[in-house]
């Protein structure tokens, strides 16, 4: 039998490894629609010093911001703005724009993907919709000149919009019209390129009061699928099993799945419910350890999810109602809304690691000797 203080030591160790098992996988969407914020050397800092969060998404090409993430290793993704995708399918105007905002930050800037828009399709915009596809191929073309395509993708994230079916998961197809003109070219583009499709699932903004224990991953009456005889435990899993369904009856199963958006908010309107720091904590913290597990979904098992927290910081400058502006992991002044694991631990905390690894694998050893010796 294993001691009392064993089984401690080793599950101090496990949660500590679990901890550890975010890094990586999960980045934070940094917006900048605030006149409060630090500035961008500061928050590049805190993030690679205090945090756990190596990844980041911008909703620009910021040169101060780019400047800033130079030589910290942080993965940066940058995005060209929705009004300009008309004129990135200009050969000229994307290079020009490679050459603004691309060539001179990196590689000392670890830039990984650039994103064409945001949620185009959901836009409606029917200019920006069919140049959508030139535009990433025009990218694409120029990054290849500029022996960029390696280290840096191209893509485009969609909000589930994009869907006209999602309920049950298994019957997820894209909008007519839209998933032969437009989707399936643009995952042609994703395969070839080998890059991710994207996504903003947000189950806050699609649950009710009789499903917000199902969107906040705690224990609920599930969802069955009857086609697939799949049982549903969160919404999540729900939503991006039917982005994959419509990715599979176009052909497309095989790409990855990017999630570039997702969030709660702290606070809210009086109107509303489930808006609260507790519900954020809950939700960002069980899809961080749930995106993170390897468990995957019903439909994709067995993997993990690259996953954009939205967002870093509160912006009070943001439109709409009250919770636009408190989707914050972090206040402005850098002090977390609520703890989900994402502060690095201390100096001291650090030792206690090393510490508790150095007993478990001494008690093992002990253990290993007795048994055998």
């Amino acid at each position: 039998m294993l001691s009392s203080r064993l089984i401690a030591v080793i599950s101090f160790f496990l949660a500590l490894t679990l901890v550890r098992g975010f890094e990586g996988t999960i980045g934070v969407n940094y917006g900048t629609v605030a006149n409060n914020l630090p500035p961008p050397a500061q928050v590049a800092h805190f993030l690679l010093e205090s945090t756990v969060i190596n990844r980041v998404r911008l909703f620009d090409a910021n040169p101060e911001i780019l400047r800033a993430f130079a030589h910290t290793g942080v993965a940066v993704t940058i995005s060209v703005p929705n009004d300009q995708i008309p004129d990135l399918t200009k050969l000229n105007f994307a290079q020009q724009w490679v050459e603004d905002y691309i060539q001179p930050h990196t590689p000392a800037t670890n830039i990984v993907r650039i994103l064409v828009g945001n949620e185009v399709i959901s836009t409606a915009n029917k200019l920006l919709i069919v140049s959508l596809v030139p535009a990433m191929e025009t990218l694409q073309t120029v990054l290849v000149a500029a022996s960029l395509d390696r280290r840096i993708q191209v893509s485009t994230p969609h909000s589930l919009g994009i869907l006209s079916n999602s309920s049950p998961p298994s019957t997820g197809k894209f909008r007519q019209g839209y998933d032969t003109h437009v989707i399936k070219p643009l995952l042609s583009f994703l395969r070839d390129s080998n890059s991710p499709f994207m996504v903003n699932p947000y189950p806050f903004f699609d649950c009710s009061p009789d499903t917000l224990d199902y969107a906040l991953f705690r224990p609920n009456a599930g969802v069955f699928d009857e086609n697939t005889r799949v049982f549903y435990t969160n919404m999540l899993d729900a939503q991006l099993d039917a982005v994959f369904s419509a990715m599979k009856l176009l052909g497309f199963d095989d790409l990855e799945i990017v999630i570039a958006e997702t969030g709660w908010p702290s606070m809210g309107d009086a109107t509303q419910f489930g808006v609260d720091a507790k519900s954020a904590a809950e939700y960002n913290g069980n899809l961080m350890r749930h995106v993170t597990s390897g468990v995957g979904t019903p439909l994709m098992p067995n993997r993990t999810f690259e996953t954009y927290i939205f967002a870093l910081f509160n912006e009070d400058l943001k439109p709409g109602p009250t919770c636009e502006r408190y989707f914050g992991l972090f206040r402005p002044d850098m002090t977390p809304v609520y703890d989900i694991g994402i502060l690095r631990p201390t100096v001291a905390a650090a030792a206690n690691i090393e510490h508790a690894t150095c007993l478990l694998v001494i008690t093992v050893g002990l253990l290993i000797i007795k048994n055998h010796g």
